[in-house]
């Protein structure tokens, strides 16, 4: 090199192999990367947490259940369909409004008697329109009395829905004196209960649409995806900054809403109000929902499940129905359906499977102990 010129910085080393270790194959290679099929173990492990994940196996399967014992003891269901789907519609559409409060680890015992009181109420003036918005006015005051009670006074859910559940039944009794209240619009009411394509009733695609919002709603938008994070765990999502209080308000809301709207359309249906209606419409509507995947404890769920689970009680209560089983009785198989669901839930199988553990380790114990001795 010239003297006087600067010399060129030199060149960084190139950085050396690390030796691979022997028999161990580059990943460069094709051998590396495996392009071909998954191994058959591979697929079912994936299978198996998927339907881990998932929330609506014990409604799929119920529904599974339910459809082959119809087939065989009472074929008539199937061609019955027109009275299932509208059984379905009125047990899923509150059973879809619970499903929101349930959601965040709450319950609305007083959607029963929402649904009997916004048909009084509707019942009173003769114009359809003013009778449907006094009917969702009542659903709007009911939420907000019962989110009241549970958001700032504190209030159980549980307690102060059940207390609301007492006092709009009394109200309804009051209002209509314990008469039913026959529509003014008769025409307009028998005209509401007639199929308008096939087998749809405006009450099936009333339920249809809501199916569809409210899943668009718990799915797609933020607020409906923190109705999980205040189920989940109520602290962290105040940390995270949800506004919890307002979500349990607008829950509320949601839910006596459309218990209120249910009230309306099975009002116009019967073209009467009957103040003592709706009395098997709590515990079917909860069971829907349960077996539906929905966890009491909030957080895990699905409007699927739900909608499945309507499904499966509406197509079993019809079955009953035709099979001539009373009314009262038919309470008791629903009853013993939603005992079987709780049961079959995966954290109850996961405690009773965590205790049995217990006990077998214990007589173990006890047994190694004793030969000890």
């Amino acid at each position: 090199m010239a003297a006087g010129r600067h010399r060129l910085p030199h060149r960084p080393r190139r950085v050396r192999r690390r030796p691979r270790p022997e028999g161990q194959q580059e990943m460069s290679t094709p051998h590396g990367i495996n392009f071909g099929e998954a191994p058959a173990r591979t697929r079912v492990d994936q299978l198996r947490r998927t339907l881990g994940r998932r929330t609506e196996g014990r409604a799929v399967a119920l529904l599974a259940v339910v459809l082959v014992v119809a087939l065989v003891m009472e074929p008539l269901v199937f061609s019955a369909y027109p009275v299932t789907l509208s059984r379905v519609a009125l047990v899923g559409l509150v059973a879809l409004g619970l499903t929101v409060v349930i959601l965040m680890g709450e319950l609305d015992l007083s959607v029963a008697s929402t649904v009997v009181l916004a048909g009084v109420m509707m019942a009173q003036t003769d114009n359809v329109a003013l009778g449907v918005l006094l009917a969702l006015g009542t659903g709007v005051a009911v939420g907000l009395v019962n989110a009241f009670f549970v958001v700032k006074v504190g209030i159980n859910s549980f307690i102060a829905t059940l207390g609301m559940l007492f006092v709009l039944k009394g109200l309804a009794i009051v209002i209509s004196r314990s008469e039913p209240i026959p529509l003014e619009n008769i025409t307009f009411a028998i005209q509401f209960g007639l199929p308008i394509v096939g087998p749809l009733t405006p009450r099936i695609v009333i339920f249809v649409l809501a199916f569809v919002l409210l899943h668009l709603f718990l799915t797609r938008m933020r607020a409906g995806r923190e109705f999980y994070a205040v189920g989940g765990n109520r602290q962290a999502a105040r940390d995270a900054g949800i506004p919890v209080d307002r979500r349990l308000v607008t829950g509320f809301v949601m839910c006596s809403v459309i218990a209120a709207g249910a009230g309306a359309i099975d009002t116009l249906e019967r073209t009467a109000a009957d103040p003592t209606a709706g009395s098997t419409v709590l515990l079917s509507s909860f069971a829907a929902a349960i077996i539906g995947g929905v966890a009491l404890t909030g957080g895990r769920g699905s409007i699927l499940g739900t909608l499945i689970g309507a499904f499966s009680l509406g197509t079993l209560e019809v079955g009953l129905t035709l099979t001539g089983v009373q009314v009262d009785i038919q309470q008791i198989y629903i009853g013993g359906v939603l005992l079987l669901a709780v049961m079959t839930d995966p954290a109850s199988l996961r405690a009773a499977r965590s205790s049995l553990r217990t006990s077998l380790h214990g007589v173990r114990a006890r047994s190694t102990d004793r030969g000890l001795t």
